[in-house]
């Protein structure tokens, strides 16, 4: 088994598939973010839940919800990059202090429900 922790596979799987990041000090759109999001989640088997872009902070980024794994294996993440570009940061929700970590897992709860619903 895996000792490694979840967000530093995911960095580390980017890496090995040449997940484009923007450079620092060029403007990251909407679907640049997606772009990336989407590359590193695909390399590990990961889904998106959600993206949202924040204005609002110290330091304007774009943050997505996303999950690695199934049943009790699975582990939620948060990815943050600057608006500005340069470094995709990945975190487990368990290490975050974003707020978008405590909405993740309610998230999937809900998408769940509403899937058992239909």
């Amino acid at each position: 088994m895996n000792e490694q922790p979840v967000e530093e596979d995911v960095v580390d799987i980017m890496s090995e598939n040449s997940v484009e990041l923007p450079e620092k000090g060029t403007a990251v759109s909407d679907q640049d973010f997606e772009t990336v999001v989407r590359g590193a989640l695909d390399a590990v088997g990961g889904t998106l839940l959600f993206k949202v872009r924040v204005d609002h902070a110290e330091e304007p980024h774009h943050a997505a919800a996303a999950f690695v794994g199934e049943g009790e294996n699975r582990q939620f993440l948060v990815m943050i990059l600057p608006i500005v570009g340069g470094h995709l940061r990945v975190e487990t929700t368990a290490k975050s202090k974003s707020p978008i970590a405590g909405i993740a897992a309610a998230y999937v709860g809900l998408a769940e429900a509403f899937g058992h619903a239909a």
